[in-house]
C-alpha cells in the first residue's frame, strides 16, 4: 500500500458514524483552527495506543498498591487480606500450584491427592488456576504465597485496565492521556474493587471484555481472522465463568457498533458471521478445559437453589459513589468525573445522533437485564448465583466508560450537555440519600473530586471561549483528571477493604503455625503406606497449604459423593457442603488410613495484623492400609446406601461393631435451650455426640463444654469427644442452643467407643488388606493377599472419572461400597488397579481438535484468499479509518 493510503484523517466517515456532527462550517465539529484536520498515520494510532496502555498500566497499578496501602494492608500493611474465600481457597489454591508446577505434590493435573481424600484436580484447576497470570507463583519463594497472589491480582487489574485503554483508541481516535484514566477507570471500578479482587479469578473476566471487544472490531473490518479465535479461546480458558459474562457484553458493543456504523447491510452481517465464527472456533478451543468444569459441576454438592430477587433503584444509583461496599447490589463505581462524562453522552449534540441513541440505549437496557429475573439467568449461565448477584457488572461499567469516551474523546462536551449530566449524578445523588451502603467518606469524596471536574471542566470552557490559556488549561483539566480520579479510587479501595474486613470473615496471614505444621507433616508424611493429616490449620482447606492426604477441601466443584459420604459419617462441612472439614475421630481415621494426626494448639488468639503461631505435636496410630478387603461385602446393582445414625454408617464402612449406641433419655430443662440427656454406656469407653443441627455446647457432667455451630444449610457440625463414660456407666450430657429453642438432634446422638473393639477391627482389616500400596499422579495399584475373595474397597471417594479392574483386566468404571471405590474380586486376582480421567476430557479433547482444525483451515483461506473484485473500502488505497 502506498504511503498515502497510510493516512487517515480523524474525521473520517467512520469516526462520524460514532462520533459528532458536522460543525456550523460544514466540516468536523472539531477541526483545527485554520480548517486543518488532524491528520493520523497509523504509526501514529500505534503509538497513542502504545501511550495509553503504558499510561493506564502504570496509573492502574499505582492506584491499586495506594488503595490498599491506605487501607493497612498486606503487603504494604499488617493487616491481613485473607477475607471470605480468598484466605478460603485462592490463596491455598496458590500454594498447591506452585508446589505441583514444582514437582513437590502427590498428585498431578488430573487428579489431587491431598484434598477430599482424593479429588478431580483438573476442574478446580479450570476454575481457580488456569490463567497465564497464575504461572507467576513460581516466581516467588514457598512462604511469600500471600504476596504471589498480591502480584498476581494486580497485574490482572493493570492488564484489563490497559487492554480497555486499547480499546477506547481503537473505538475512536483521541487524547491518550484521557483514554489512559478511563481505562484505568474500568480496572478499578466498584465490582473489581468490592468484588473480584477479592476473587482474583473473577478478574481473567475483566481483562476479558475488552480482548473481546477488539475481537468484534477485528471481525468487522475481517482483520486477524486466526488471532481472533485464539483470544477466544484464552480468555475462556482462563475464566471460562467471567468469560462468558464478557461475551455478552462484547456481543451487546458489537450490535451497537453494527447498528451506529455507516455501512452496507451486508457488510455488517458479514463482520457480524465473522464475530460468530470467531468465537465459536475459540470455545471450541478452549473446550477440553471447559467441558471437564461443566461436567464436574453437574455432578457436585448442589447448593441450596436461589431466587433472584431486585434491589431498588435506590441502591443501584447509590453503588456509583465512592467507598461503597456491599455483596446484595451491582458495584458500579467508576469514578465521579468518568461517570459524569458518561452522563454527558445522551446531551452531546457533537456526537451523532445513531451513537447517541445506541450507546444510550444499550447501557439502558443492560442495567434493566441485570434488575429482571430472566435476563438474570442469561447473565449467569441460566443459574441464580449463591452470594454475589451482580457478578455481571463489570460488563456495565465498561458501557458507562466508553460512553464517557465517546462523548470526550473530541474535546470536552459544551456546558449545556455537562449541565444536563449534573442534573442527572444531582438526582440519582438525591434520590440514593437514604441508603445503608453509603460509607462515612462517600459524600464528602464524591463532592470534592466533583468540585475538582467542575473547576477543570470551567477552565477547558473559558479557554474555549475567550482563547486564552488554548494549550495549558486543557492540559491542566487532564491532570486534575487524573488526581481526582486517581485520589477518588484509592480512598475508595482502602475503605471497601476495611469495611469488608470489619462485617466478613477472614483468616489471618500466613505465618509460624503454618511454616511449622508443613515441616512436621513433611517430616511424617508416609503417603501412600498411610495417610497423614494435619488437623485444622486457620484458613482452611488446610492440606494445600502444609501438605498431607486429609478430608479438608473447599472448592466449587466438591463432588456430591464426597460431601455426602464424609456428612454421613459425622464429618461436619462449611459453605453449604462444598467445604468438608477433617474430623478427629478414630473410627474413621481407620476407615481412611490416617495414620499420622497432628494437631496444633494456639498460642494466642488469632488477630487479622499478626501471623498465628502454634503449638504442635502428633500421633502415630495403627490402621489398616488404603486397600482393605470384605469378604461380607457383594456389590449388587442396588448399591447399599447409609442409615441415619453416623455411627452405624462408621461401623458399616469399617466392617465391625465398634460403638455402643443408648437410647438417651430426654429431659428439658427450665430455661429456654438448656436440655440434659441421660444414658448408660461401658465404663471407660469415649463418649462421642453427634448433633450435626446443633448450635450451642454440649457438656458431659464434670467436663468442660464443647463448641457446636451447625447452622444449616451452611454450616453441618462435626461429631465431637465428649470424655471418658465413668465407672457407673451413667453419663449425663448437659446441652444449650444459642438460640432460645431446643436443640434440634438425630434419632441416635450418642455413641459409645470401646476401644478394644476397635483395636481387634483394626488387626482384621489390616491382616487381610493390601500388602503393598503404590499411588502415581492419578493411578493407584495394590497387591492383595493371593485367595483374596469379596470387595476391595478402598478409601477414596468415588467420584466421577475413576476406572478400576482386577488382576490384568482392563479397567470399567469403577464401582461403589458406601460411596467408597470397591472393586470386586473372584479368588484369582492378587491385585488391584485404578486409573482417574477427569470427565469431560475425551468429549472436550474431540471438539477441540475439531476447533483447531477449522481455525487452520481458517488461516489457510486467508493466507492463499480468493481473486476477487470486491474490496471493503477500509483496504482500498485512500480510503479513511473506520475506527
Amino acid at each position: 500500500m502506498p504511503p498515502a493510503a497510510e493516512t487517515v484523517t480523524a474525521r473520517s466517515e467512520g469516526a462520524r458514524s460514532e462520533g459528532e456532527r458536522p460543525g456550523p462550517g460544514g466540516g468536523a465539529a472539531g477541526k483545527r483552527p485554520g480548517g486543518r484536520a488532524r491528520r493520523w498515520t497509523r504509526a501514529a494510532r500505534h503509538s497513542a495506543r502504545l501511550r495509553a496502555a503504558t499510561g493506564a498500566a502504570l496509573l492502574t497499578c499505582l492506584v491499586f498498591c495506594l488503595g490498599g496501602a491506605l487501607a493497612g494492608s498486606r503487603p504494604f500493611g499488617p493487616t491481613t487480606r485473607n477475607t471470605v474465600d480468598l484466605g478460603q481457597q485462592y490463596l491455598p489454591y496458590h500454594a498447591y500450584w506452585r508446589r505441583l508446577l514444582l514437582g513437590d505434590t502427590d498428585g498431578d493435573l488430573f487428579l489431587n491427592w491431598n484434598s477430599g481424600f482424593g479429588s478431580n484436580f483438573l476442574g478446580d484447576y479450570g476454575t481457580y488456576l488456569s490463567s497465564p497470570f497464575d504461572l507467576m507463583v513460581v516466581l516467588f519463594p514457598a512462604d511469600r504465597v500471600e504476596l504471589a497472589l498480591y502480584v498476581i491480582t494486580a497485574a490482572k487489574i493493570t492488564a484489563a485496565g490497559a487492554a480497555m485503554a486499547v480499546l477506547l483508541l481503537k473505538l475512536r481516535p483521541g487524547p491518550w492521556p484521557v483514554a489512559a484514566v478511563l481505562g484505568t477507570a474500568y480496572a478499578l471500578c466498584g465490582w473489581t474493587l468490592n468484588f473480584a479482587a477479592t476473587v482474583p479469578m473473577w478478574l481473567d473476566g475483566l481483562l476479558a471484555f475488552p480482548l473481546l471487544c477488539l475481537v468484534g472490531e477485528w471481525a468487522r473490518a475481517g482483520r486477524h481472522a486466526v488471532l481472533g479465535p485464539l483470544v477466544v479461546a484464552l480468555t475462556w480458558f482462563a475464566n471460562f465463568y467471567t468469560a462468558y459474562m464478557a461475551t455478552v457484553g462484547a456481543a451487546v458493543v458489537l450490535a451497537v457498533r453494527l447498528f451506529t456504523a455507516d455501512d452496507t447491510g451486508r457488510r455488517r452481517l458479514a463482520g457480524l458471521l465473522r464475530a460468530a465464527r470467531g468465537v465459536v472456533v475459540g470455545i471450541g478451543l478452549a473446550a477440553p478445559l471447559v467441558l471437564v468444569i461443566f461436567t464436574a459441576t453437574r455432578v457436585a454438592d448442589p447448593t441450596p437453589e436461589v431466587t433472584f430477587t431486585a434491589v431498588p433503584w435506590t441502591e443501584v444509583f447509590a453503588r456509583l459513589l465512592p467507598a461503597t461496599a456491599s455483596v446484595a447490589s451491582p458495584a458500579l463505581f467508576i469514578g465521579t468525573p468518568a461517570l459524569a462524562l458518561a452522563l454527558t453522552l445522551p446531551f452531546n449534540r457533537a456526537v451523532a445522533p445513531r451513537a447517541r441513541i445506541g450507546w444510550t440505549a444499550a447501557i439502558c437496557l443492560v442495567a434493566l437485564s441485570m434488575q429482571w429475573g430472566p435476563t438474570h439467568l442469561l447473565w449467569h449461565a441460566g443459574a441464580s448465583p449463591n452470594g454475589i448477584p451482580y457478578r455481571q457488572s463489570f460488563v456495565l461499567c465498561a458501557l458507562l466508560l466508553i460512553a464517557a469516551w465517546l462523548s470526550t474523546a473530541q474535546g470536552l462536551p459544551r456546558l449545556p450537555a455537562l449541565l444536563g449530566a449534573g442534573a442527572l449524578l444531582a438526582a440519582m445523588v438525591f434520590a440514593s440519600r437514604d441508603s445503608v451502603v453509603i460509607d462515612r467518606w462517600s459524600h464528602p469524596v464524591f463532592g470534592a473530586a466533583l468540585a475538582v471536574g467542575a473547576l477543570a471542566a470551567a477552565g477547558v470552557l473559558a479557554a474555549r471561549r475567550y482563547g486564552t490559556g488554548a494549550r495549558a488549561l486543557p492540559a491542566l483539566a487532564v491532570v486534575l483528571l487524573v488526581l481526582t480520579q486517581a485520589g477518588e479510587t484509592a480512598i475508595s479501595g482502602g475503605r471497601i477493604e476495611r469495611q469488608q474486613l470489619s462485617k466478613v470473615s477472614w483468616a489471618p496471614p500466613l505465618g509460624p503455625w503454618h511454616a511449622d505444621m508443613a515441616r512436621a507433616t513433611e517430616a511424617a508424611d508416609a503417603w501412600p503406606r498411610y495417610r497423614t493429616d494435619p488437623g485444622e490449620v486457620p484458613g482452611g482447606n488446610d492440606v494445600l497449604l502444609v501438605g498431607g492426604q486429609g478430608a479438608d477441601y473447599y472448592s466449587s466443584l466438591t463432588a456430591d459423593v464426597t460431601s455426602r459420604t464424609l456428612s454421613s459419617l459425622g464429618f461436619g462441612f462449611y459453605a453449604k457442603g462444598r467445604h468438608p472439614v477433617s474430623l478427629d475421630n478414630p473410627v474413621t481415621d481407620a476407615i481412611f488410613s490416617i495414620g499420622t494426626r497432628m494437631r496444633s494448639i494456639p498460642s494466642e488468639p488469632l488477630r487479622t495484623d499478626r501471623p498465628p503461631r502454634a503449638t504442635i505435636s502428633s500421633t502415630d496410630t495403627p490402621v489398616p492400609p488404603l486397600v482393605t478387603v470384605r469378604e461380607d461385602v457383594r456389590l449388587h446393582e442396588r448399591e447399599a446406601a447409609f442409615g441415619d445414625s453416623a455411627f452405624a454408617n462408621q461401623e458399616s464402612l469399617l466392617g465391625a461393631d465398634v460403638y455402643d449406641e443408648p437410647a438417651p433419655s430426654r429431659r428439658t430443662g427450665g430455661a429456654d435451650g438448656e436440655v440434659t440427656l441421660t444414658a448408660a454406656c461401658p465404663a471407660g469407653s469415649q463418649l462421642w455426640f453427634w448433633a450435626p443441627r446443633h448450635h450451642g455446647t454440649a457438656a458431659l457432667a464434670g467436663q468442660p463444654p464443647v463448641d457446636f455451630a451447625g447452622k444449616l444449610p451452611s454450616v453441618l457440625a462435626p461429631m465431637r469427644p465428649l470424655g471418658t463414660v465413668p465407672a457407673s456407666g451413667t453419663v449425663r450430657i448437659d446441652l444449650r442452643a444459642t438460640a432460645p429453642a431446643e436443640p434440634v438432634l438425630p434419632s441416635k446422638p450418642v455413641g459409645c467407643l470401646v476401644r478394644e473393639r476397635l483395636d481387634a477391627a483394626v488387626r482384621q482389616a489390616t491382616a487381610t488388606g493390601a500388602t503393598e500400596v503404590r499411588a502415581s499422579g492419578h493411578a493407584f495399584s495394590a497387591e492383595l493377599p493371593a485367595g483374596s475373595t469379596g470387595t476391595a474397597v478402598v478409601a477414596v471417594p468415588r467420584v466421577s472419572g475413576w476406572r478400576c479392574a482386577s488382576g490384568d483386566a482392563e479397567p470399567t468404571p469403577a464401582r461403589r461400597h458406601l460411596g467408597l471405590l470397591a472393586v470386586p474380586l473372584d479368588g484369582t486376582a492378587t491385585s488391584i488397579h485404578c486409573v482417574f480421567r477427569p470427565p469431560g476430557l475425551r468429549a472436550g479433547g474431540a471438539i477441540g481438535a475439531v476447533a483447531l482444525l477449522c481455525l487452520a483451515a481458517i488461516g489457510l483461506r486467508h493466507r492463499f484468499p480468493r481473486r476477487t473484485r470486491r474490496v471493503h473500502p477500509e483496504c482500498t488505497p485512500g480510503s479513511t479509518e473506520r475506527n
